[in-house]
């Protein structure tokens, strides 16, 4: 674990590690932060000192929000690569999905696979009921040795995925709240050249303003490109491409 990521206090058991989970932040932090906690705890408190990742799937696109390590990040790009394994089973089912051996795994072989060859034995991905639209997750466990996760590791595990999933389900939402910004942000620029092409169009040709838009929207036709970057291009050079 890099120093940078070391947990703020020296956990005794998993019970104070839950509850420090639980408790409000004294400052804000970056919700990415809020992740990275959950699995550099989580990799503390489990026997073993298994390596941890989250696993985000936005739009059936999965990638690997925070880890603990290197292992993990390959282990489940290599998932990600094939479109099968035990972390994408858990996002997509809700089902917690448990790796006892991975050398004699036969659910996902090319996981199993690039797992041994890691020195990974054993794994348990564990879902996160993430409060977003399209948007589903897991938490992945990768231990060294089989049978790695016994019945309290699952249960202690799934209740790190219920502080996982919360944080989660709120940067997902910061990020489309982001991504709604962004995009009006480039609808008003557009409209805003495309207005100032217009009143250049609508001086040099004596057209009113539904005149002006259609010779850009012809140009755009001849040119098979976009009204927006015609008049761009118009505003910036003062020439209307036709051709």
């Amino acid at each position: 674990m890099s120093p940078e990521r070391q947990p703020q206090f020296q956990p005794s058991n998993v019970g104070e590690v839950l509850e420090y989970l639980g408790r409000p932040s004294g400052r804000e932090q970056p919700m990415e932060g809020a992740l990275q906690r959950v699995t550099d705890l989580a990799r503390t408190v489990l026997p073993g000192n298994p390596e941890a990742s989250v696993t985000l799937v936005v739009r059936e696109h999965p990638s690997t929000v925070v880890s603990t390590g290197l292992l993990a990040v390959e282990l489940d790009e290599g998932q990600y690569e094939r479109g099968l394994g035990p972390c994408l089973h858990a996002a997509g089912t809700g089902q917690i999905a448990d790796v006892p051996d991975t050398r004699t795994e036969t659910r996902w072989p090319d996981y199993a696979r690039r797992a041994v060859e890691h020195g990974t034995l054993s794994s348990l991905s564990v879902p996160l009921a993430v409060d977003a639209p399209q948007v589903s997750g897991a938490l992945n466990l990768y231990a060294q040795r089989p049978n790695g996760f016994d019945e309290v590791s699952r249960s202690t595990a799934t209740r790190f995925g219920h502080y996982a999933a919360v944080v989660a389900g709120t940067l997902s939402r910061y990020r489309r709240a982001v991504e709604r910004a962004d995009r009006l942000e480039t609808a008003l620029a557009s409209r805003a050249v495309i207005e100032q092409a217009r009143g250049m169009l609508m001086e040099r040709h004596g057209v009113t303003a539904d005149g002006a838009f259609r010779i850009l929207a012809r140009a755009s036709m001849h040119t098979h490109s976009t009204v927006r970057r015609l008049a761009e291009h118009l505003v910036h050079t003062g020439e209307l491409r036709c051709r």
